[in-house]
């Protein structure tokens, strides 16, 4: 294989164990590892993305098949795990485009009481707002980032607004990286127009043009190192389906960023045999854990129709709470739903058409951490502690409230000891039930925080451009540098951060050729 091959490699193309050699190498091609790779590329660098997973266009993507686009473009279909009390369930994507590909494709800035406190205790000091607004705009512009048109609106997001008109609360129209789009509500499945503008449509492609080279299916099993400093990757690439090792792949590079965010990206350093004088890589393990409503109208929803999330509730951002709307398919629905058996047939049968699918995010202080099990396996463990249980709480009690103001016949809730509530009146249930941690259904799609970003060695894993501390030439790009959490969706902010550590490499490269 010859360095002026400009292709996307699928592990079918593999007929050997292969070596190449390149400038930066990038592990991971979502909202992280693709604006890195796209970014240096741009600059005149050799650069190598691997991906773990699958390369799928838009005609791959379908509102038909849910099983099978979960099953393709998601870590273990959806249903990996944080242990702790209670479990959590988490997902990220395994694809090309990463977890970009499956999200709801929300564009919020970094909150200015976050970046001044990773300021003030981080020493993060160019984290400003000024400063970083050549990197938030660069990555709007980028990926499109704007409201949707009112035609592509669903009266599900339409009904949350209208609880928080008539409760005086606060909210906000969504900003989404999105190229007209028409409102097919499949964005955690794919999105079939290509409309939004995940890092496969919008990054990808050009990395590809300026002559990159793309690796798919292919598990990067550890970093090489010399001396204290990044020379390489290796790995295997697997079958798409089986998932079974086939051929080796060695990456020879100068520089080496990872982006398989917070789970992965510890897991990974540990496994190279990566420390961290601080003693921090794996701990910080921060979720944004988010609980879910429904709220079950007399009038149909038909929440399907329509782009979801068009609105947030920030009428106690100050607390950290946030709330929105995601509406799912049927089979998703009656997995979360709080019953089993016979029952949840009949009201997805009688329901399904009525319900607003609601959710409750949380500014977390909990922490967690990412381990090593046997045999390589990951464990992320979690445990939520007394402040943020309550703010759960709350936000379940508030978002309630919101959609009985919408009119709303009842509401189902996310505690094993209390389904559901027949009206406003009944939210006191909440707090009078003594409910307990694992009574509490929680799940998380914003993990963060496993490899935090200090300027003090002591006091995180990496660096404030994203080098891990001690060894020079390998970067992390991804949530996993974010010191806390930021309490709104992370996508914008991880580009940006990743666009920054791009602009350092480039101009630093002569410091690691």
């Amino acid at each position: 294989m010859t360095q002026n091959e400009i292709m996307i490699y699928r592990s079918e193309d593999i007929t050997k164990n292969t070596t190449v050699t390149c400038d930066v190498c990038v592990i991971g091609s979502g909202a992280g590892g693709a604006v890195v790779a796209k970014e240096l590329s741009e600059a005149g660098l050799n650069v190598v993305m691997i991906e773990e997973g699958g390369y799928y266009s838009t005609k791959d993507y379908t509102v038909t098949d849910t099983i099978g686009s979960v099953a393709r473009l998601y870590r273990e279909a959806g249903a990996s795990v944080i242990m702790g009390k209670p479990k959590i369930m988490y997902s990220e994507g395994r694809c090309v485009g990463g977890s970009t590909v499956i999200n709801g494709g929300m564009c919020w800035r970094t909150p200015e009481k976050i970046m001044k406190r990773w300021r003030w205790e981080f020493g993060v000091q160019d984290f400003h707002p000024q400063k970083m607004e050549q990197y938030f705009k660069r990555v709007e512009d980028h990926i499109h980032a704007k409201a949707i048109i009112p035609e592509a609106r669903n009266q599900e997001s339409e009904l949350l607004k209208l609880g928080a008109q008539r409760l005086g609360y606060k909210f906000t129209e969504n900003i989404r990286s999105q190229d007209h789009c028409v409102g097919t509500n499949a964005c955690i499945t794919g999105c079939p127009t290509g409309a939004k503008q995940s890092t496969a449509l919008s990054y990808v492609p050009p990395f590809i043009q300026k002559g990159g080279t793309l690796f798919t299916n292919c598990r990067v099993d550890k970093i090489l190192t010399k001396g204290k400093r990044a020379v390489g990757v290796v790995g295997h690439f697997i079958h798409p389906i089986s998932l079974k090792p086939t051929y080796k792949l060695k990456v020879k590079a100068n520089v080496v960023v990872t982006s398989c965010g917070a789970i992965q990206t510890p897991a990974l350093l540990m496994k190279s045999k990566i420390k961290d004088e601080g003693k921090w890589l794996g701990k910080n393990l921060i979720v944004h854990p988010n609980a879910k409503v429904m709220g079950v109208f007399n009038e149909k929803v038909n929440a399907w129709h329509g782009v979801n999330q068009n609105y947030q509730i920030t009428e106690y951002f100050d607390e950290g709470i946030l709330m929105a709307v995601n509406s799912v398919a049927p089979g998703i629905m009656a997995l979360v739903m709080p019953l089993e058996g016979y029952d949840v047939l009949e009201r997805m049968k009688n329901e399904y058409h009525h319900i607003t699918m609601g959710g409750v995010l949380i500014e977390d202080e909990g922490i967690g951490q990412v381990k090593l099990g046997p045999m390589g396996s990951i464990i992320p463990t979690y445990q939520l502690n007394n402040h943020d249980f309550s703010k759960i709480m709350r936000g379940v009690a508030l978002l309630a409230e919101v959609f009985f103001a919408a009119g709303a016949k009842k509401c189902y809730l996310p505690f094993s000891g209390l389904h559901e509530i027949n009206s406003v009146d009944q939210i006191p249930k909440i707090f009078d039930l003594n409910l307990k941690y694992s009574d509490l259904e929680l799940l998380t799609v914003h993990v963060m925080g496993t490899a935090r970003m200090s300027a003090n060695p002591k006091r995180g894993v990496v660096d404030v451009h994203g080098e891990v501390h001690g060894v020079k030439g390998l970067f992390v790009a991804d949530a996993s540098v974010f010191p806390t959490s930021i309490g709104v969706n992370p996508q914008v902010t991880i580009m940006a951060l990743a666009s920054r550590t791009a602009d350092h490499i480039a101009s630093q490269f002569n410091r690691y050729a």
